[in-house]
């Protein structure tokens, strides 16, 4: 199994209904919404790293209200 966590940044005032919108895809495994230079911290676990890229530039980039996203795969 792969593990990645996917910094997600949002439009103001999204948060809170990205978060939701990004639980809802398979794999995410947990969303939190945090302080700092991201608003939302994403993780998922897959079967190999090319389901990473799907669930990233597919799902949750074209989720209306994402400005950014930066993708970290656990090295263990």
């Amino acid at each position: 199994m792969v593990a990645a966590y996917i910094m997600v940044k949002a439009n103001t005032g999204e948060a809170d209904r990205l978060k939701n919108t990004i639980l809802d895809i398979d794999d995410v495994q947990d969303a939190h919404i945090v302080a700092g230079d991201v608003d939302l911290i994403v993780k998922v676990q897959v079967e190999n790293p090319a389901e990473v890229k799907t669930i990233s530039a597919d799902g949750i980039q074209g989720i209306q209200g994402v400005e950014d996203t930066q993708t970290y795969i656990s090295m263990d």
